[in-house]
């Protein structure tokens, strides 16, 4: 098998993509722009793989939860995000978080000591008129390849806003103040206990004050272009959150429920009460020395940040080690441009991964970008390609993609229960267990044939 596959984009779609087809003997050539001296809005480093927005996979829960339904579909294809996920791990309840830079690195590393994979640190500007290729810029695709690739669609990519939390010093936070708690003491699947957030309290009145701060802070001014663009509700800054009514960040990331103060405990409340409202922290590197406030996705200017963030409780003299930003995304209307198997309707030598075809998450870019390494292989090597079935989580988000989802629109999706077929005769209280368990009794067979690969 000596035919180069050209994988443009080494983020976690594109090296997820890069890994599945060197280990079936196909040489990649991966191009990657960061590294040749340019940046995108978002990104810090020239690391393959970086974490932009959180350092969060989400839920593990592979038995009631659709992403970690996904987390455990990715290991079963030996999936190298997964893998280096489980290297770089850090305390975080019953989700999976990463240490960022340990998990980059951990995926470079396997990648670079694969003899057909050449990682190749380059700018593509035109979409290649010829040869195997696979897509995988993501949502902040360089201007002049978006442009070239929206001249072979003759349409325009959608485009949404997206924004990220700020990073604190472990040792700037109040522990007087605030404590290490998950919510409701669920235990974490690497080895935290349940202390794996510092949570910082507010009462009523603490509350009302920083949500009319949010409201009134003085954020980034559009540009014209980017005045009429959507945010993603997966990745909406806290400000806007907070113009959606007074209650809506109580009952989103700042939720109390579950989390007994103990610097609150009384007699008769000897674990301590719930407070009004609370800022939660989550380990952002294995030292444990970095935390990133959680749904704290921010436009507010950097100075702002720093003034009203400070105003949490516990957090009066923290220190940032990355303050929150905005960009722009863009994404392609894949129910119409692309097929089933993610190639270009007007050019199928061309096939996309990862966020650029309207997925969204970490771990939902991963999985396209796997797909798309099984299926280019399946095709290089002859073999017709077999879809992930559709009550599976890897094979309802295919579908979703590529043509399940209205195309007028489109947006885009994380991995849901919403996307898998119904299972109306379940009972509700116990639908989502039925649905994994559907799931894993249906895939086997479909990873029965990758094994013959």
């Amino acid at each position: 098998m000596t035919q180069k596959v050209h994988i443009i984009g080494g983020g976690l779609a594109g090296s997820e993509a890069a890994w599945q087809l060197a280990r079936r003997g196909f040489s990649v050539r991966l191009s990657e722009m960061r590294g040749t001296g340019e940046r995108t809005p978002a990104h810090q480093g020239d690391g393959l793989a970086e974490l932009v927005c959180s350092n969060s996979f989400r839920s593990d829960d592979d038995e009631k939860n659709a992403v970690g339904l996904l987390h455990h579909e990715m290991r079963a294809c030996d999936s190298l995000i997964m893998a280096a996920a489980h290297v770089a791990a850090v305390p975080a309840g019953s989700a999976l978080a990463v240490d960022r830079e340990v998990f980059s690195a951990e995926v470079e590393r396997r990648l670079t000591a694969l003899p057909n994979v050449e990682i190749v640190r380059e700018r593509i500007d035109v979409l290649p008129t010829q040869g195997t290729t696979i897509i995988a810029t993501g949502p902040l695709t360089a201007e002049a390849l978006a442009h070239s690739i929206g001249a072979a669609t003759g349409s325009d990519s959608l485009a949404f806003f997206d924004a990220i939390a700020p990073i604190v010093y472990r040792d700037s936070v109040d522990m007087d103040v605030c404590w290490m708690a998950s919510r409701w003491d669920k235990p974490s699947k690497t080895g935290g206990g349940t202390k794996d957030y510092i949570n910082c309290p507010m009462n009523k009145e603490q509350y009302l004050a920083f949500h009319q701060a949010l409201i009134d802070g003085e954020k980034t001014v559009f540009k014209d272009w980017e005045a009429s663009t959507p945010y993603f509700d997966g990745c909406m800054p806290i400000e806007v959150m907070a113009e959606r009514g007074v209650e809506t960040l109580r009952f989103g990331p700042m939720k109390p429920v579950g989390l007994d103060n103990p610097h609150w405990a009384t007699e008769e409340h000897p674990n301590g009460r719930w407070p009004y409202a609370v800022v939660q922290l989550r380990q952002d590197n294995k030292l444990g020395t970095l935390f990133n406030m959680v749904g704290f996705q921010t436009k507010l200017k950097h100075a702002e940040q720093v003034r009203l963030f400070r105003t949490i409780p516990g957090l009066e003299n923290a220190e940032f080690a990355r303050l929150g930003g905005l960009h722009r995304n863009t994404f392609l209307n894949s129910p119409v441009l692309l097929d089933r198997q993610l190639r270009l309707r007007s050019a199928p030598h061309v096939r996309f991964a990862g966020q650029i075809t309207g997925c969204e998450g970490y771990v939902e870019s991963s999985a396209v970008g796997l797909m798309a390494g099984l299926m280019t292989a399946a095709e290089l090597a002859g073999r017709p390609w077999t879809t992930p079935p559709r009550t599976t989580a890897m094979g309802a988000l295919l579908a979703h993609i590529t043509g399940d989802a209205e195309a007028e629109t489109f947006q885009p999706m994380n991995v849901n229960f919403g996307l898998f077929p119904p299972l109306h005769d379940v009972k509700k209280k116990a639908r989502k267990e039925a649905y994994t368990a559907r799931a894993k009794d249906e895939i086997g067979p479909w990873l029965e044939t990758l094994t013959h690969a």
